[in-house]
């Protein structure tokens, strides 16, 4: 075999941080074939094998899970992995379908997603008023109630948007 299309064997750690991993993609060329056992080998989950196998082919680079019998130097290989980027691309469309329905029906119930505002209605009505009688500034307003000038500015300005 030439160095062009030399099958290179990929064996991964658990963990986000594989260093062996990246040494691989470091070293491949359009042409190579990444041989792996299985395909969790790869990838920890659907979208990030996707992910990969998605970069391998951008690169010109074969695939072949050995466990799966998929190889992407082939035409059936292609369409499984096809098969595979479709049906990650349906979970993650699902995913986002929920996630906007959940966040819809919470709003229609009058929750409020965010982090809790730090100064309440009352504080920025009085922060609004010693800072409209000019006796303190916007920094010993902060002080007085615990919080930061930027915190104060913007309570400030939301109350001049109303």
């Amino acid at each position: 075999m030439s160095a062009d299309t030399a099958s290179r064997t990929l064996k991964s750690r658990a963990g986000s941080h594989r260093p062996e991993l990246d040494r691989l993609w470091d070293r491949l060329r359009h042409g190579d074939t990444v041989v792996v056992w299985r395909l969790d080998r790869l990838g920890r989950s659907v979208p990030h094998l996707i992910d990969q196998l998605e970069d391998l082919q951008a690169r010109g680079v074969g695939f072949v899970s050995l466990q799966e019998t998929i190889d992407t130097t082939t035409p059936g290989g292609r369409l499984v992995f096809h098969v595979f980027s479709a049906l990650a691309q349906f979970e993650r469309d699902l995913v986002i379908e929920r996630t906007s329905a959940g966040l819809a029906a919470a709003r229609a119930r009058g929750r409020v997603g965010g982090r809790p505002k730090k100064l309440t209605e009352q504080q920025t009505a009085t922060a609004r008023s010693l800072y409209e009688s000019k006796t303190m500034t916007v920094a010993e307003i902060g002080r007085v109630l615990g919080v930061s000038r930027s915190t104060i500015y913007r309570g400030l300005e939301a109350k001049w948007k109303k």
